[in-house]
């Protein structure tokens, strides 16, 4: 019984238990607590570097689309290189080099 007091007066109040708990509850046990908000933090951070790659991707993909619809001779080289396109009277070899 002595221990109890040597506690300050102010702690024995039922509004510093119950803050000191409620304070503690929201901190380490509530569904929205500091470890929780630290990761929905950093995925955001992630997504947000995610937006941006895929923006300046975006970007790059419509000025080829722009090159492509324009210029005819690019057009026909995309088409042999990427989708192995060609014309009638070609053969066409692939040469696969092994690494």
């Amino acid at each position: 019984m002595k221990a109890f007091t040597k506690v300050p007066r102010f702690a024995k109040s039922f509004y510093f238990l119950f803050g000191t708990f409620f304070i503690i509850w929201m901190l380490f046990v509530d569904s929205n607590d500091i470890v929780t908000q630290i990761r929905l933090k950093s995925k955001l951070s992630n997504l947000e570097k995610q937006k941006e790659y895929y923006l300046e991707k975006k970007v790059e993909v419509l000025k080829n689309k722009e090159e492509l619809t324009t210029n005819q001779e690019l057009l026909e080289k995309f088409a042999r290189e990427k989708y192995l396109m060609k014309k009638p009277s070609e053969d066409l070899f692939v040469i696969v080099t092994e690494d």
